[in-house]
């Protein structure tokens, strides 16, 4: 059990990472991050030993799915401090003006991505699991996997270049 537990604390930061990616709202990715945690602690009965990080994301996938089915409460939150000047100038100095330009132009193309494709795009580029650990925490086949990805990569290509996306292909009976 103290191996599991160690094995789960290890996935926090990715758990984090990934789920601020997907949600674009820290507070939202914390609650989702925290939710994983509980469900995955709730259900360590269930995994089958080896690499904890496929299963874990699986549970965040399902969890993420899950919330976007369900209606959602409008919540205000209640600390909305700004940053502090030592901060703002601290990051400021930390990149340049264009490179905090084209992260946030890579933000706003990536929220614009279908939930598939931005899920399957940032745990390959962003979390770096092969095609294999991708298609077992979102549990779809390798090949669904590598064509999510591929199309991905292509839309948000073409959005970072300012280019019109293509409309996806619509099934007439």
């Amino acid at each position: 059990m103290q191996d599991a537990g160690a094995s789960l604390t290890a996935c926090l930061p990715r758990l984090r990472r990934y789920a601020r990616a997907l949600l674009g709202d820290r507070a939202r990715a914390d609650d989702l991050v925290q939710d994983t945690v509980e469900r995955g602690w709730d259900k360590l009965a269930s995994w089958r030993g080896g690499d904890m990080r496929p299963w874990l994301f699986g549970i965040m996938h399902n969890l993420h799915v899950d919330q976007l089915r369900r209606p959602g409460l409008s919540t205000v939150p209640l600390d909305v401090a700004a940053p502090s000047a030592e901060l703002s100038e601290a990051l400021g100095a930390a990149a340049p003006p264009t490179d905090r330009l084209e992260l946030r132009d890579m933000d706003a193309a990536l929220a614009r991505l279908p939930a598939e494709q931005r899920a399957v795009l940032l745990l390959v580029a962003l979390e770096e699991m092969s095609y294999e650990e991708v298609a077992l925490s979102l549990d779809i086949p390798v090949g669904t996997v590598m064509s999510r990805l591929s199309r991905g990569r292509e839309r948000l290509r073409l959005l970072m270049l300012g280019r019109p996306v293509p409309a996806p292909l619509k099934v007439v009976k």
